[in-house]
């Protein structure tokens, strides 16, 4: 993405460790965002396809905006079996 060219999204699957009981809601954000002040900075990032199991982060970018590197975090809330088996 740091050429302005070629494929301007990158898509990561995440894996819940445990499943939920029904999809959760998921907050993502950025952590990182390492890109050129040359350009507009233009960025999306989203969670796509969430399920019990886990869910798709993807990030996208349009434009002229070159991007050497982007980290993001999550958190998913939602409803377990057991209140009392949740780990932090």
């Amino acid at each position: 993405m740091w050429a302005g060219k070629g494929e301007r999204h990158r898509k990561v699957d995440v894996e819940f460790s445990e499943p939920f009981l029904s999809p959760p809601a998921v907050n993502i954000g950025f952590t990182l965002w390492d890109i050129s002040n040359s350009a507009n900075i233009r960025a999306d990032l989203a969670a796509e396809g969430v399920t019990e199991t886990g869910f798709t982060i993807v990030f996208t970018t349009w434009g002229d905006t070159q991007v050497a590197r982007m980290r993001a975090s999550w958190m998913a809330i939602g409803e377990v079996e057991n209140d009392e088996i949740w780990d932090v």
